[in-house]
């Protein structure tokens, strides 16, 4: 079968490579996408020398119909609305700011469980290089994309190991770059090119970030 990975973190080390023109560059940053984008985003921002941190982002489900998002929330308080949804919704402001309330409550739970006590990077004029462990619809990684627009990113590079090729080919128009290292025309659920897709833990983002932390603090050799 076209592009399977063995695991996470080779389709990681081979996103690396794909990427290789940012390697070193001090205006470049790698973002996760929690849990599984950060693993392969640990891999990239190690193979390019640069910063790694997560980017969180929550659906804002409708009460009793949660696969129903009426937009999405993301770090640093951006919030995405897709208004074809609100405005089908009775009291639809009150709803939309009681699913607000309760997903940044989670969000930011998690920011603080993920970085431990670590501030959050400034985005701003900088090349975000966003990653995920594949694309299925796509509809995390688009929130993510607006997100990062509305916080200042001076360029925003999608980056995954696989998805389907009329996914990939959408978000040419949404973000300056998009690297899907495997687009197969059969596609149907991104664990599907992998041989081990076992969920990543909490425990196993937070370790990665302090281990990439640490690793930038650390000087560099002579």
């Amino acid at each position: 079968m076209e592009g399977i990975f063995p695991d996470r973190v080779e389709a990681g080390r081979l996103l690396g490579v794909k990427l290789s023109k940012y390697a070193g560059r001090d205006d470049v940053i790698v973002l996760g996408l929690p849990r599984g984008g950060v693993p392969v985003a640990y891999e990239v921002a190690r193979a390019l020398r640069v910063p790694l941190d997560v980017f969180i982002v929550r659906k804002l489900g409708v009460p009793g119909f949660e696969e129903l998002a009426v937009g999405a929330i993301a770090s640093g308080g951006v919030r995405v609305l897709n208004e074809d949804v609100a405005r089908a919704l009775p009291n639809a402001v009150d709803i939309i700011e009681a699913v607000t309330a309760k997903e940044t409550a989670e969000l930011q739970r998690r920011e603080q469980s993920y970085r431990d006590g670590r501030p959050a990077p400034e985005l701003a004029g900088k090349t975000i290089i966003l990653v995920d462990d594949g694309l299925a619809t796509g509809a995390t990684m688009r929130a993510a994309v607006k997100a990062l627009r509305q916080r200042g990113a001076a360029r925003i590079v999608v980056a995954v190991p696989v998805g389907p090729p009329d996914t990939c080919r959408e978000f040419e128009d949404e973000a300056d770059e998009v690297i899907c290292a495997s687009a197969p025309e059969f596609f149907q659920a991104v664990g599907q090119y992998y041989e081990d897709f076992s969920q990543t833990s909490d425990e196993e983002v937070r370790e990665l970030l302090a281990r990439a932390a640490e690793s930038e603090d650390r000087p560099a050799s002579a």
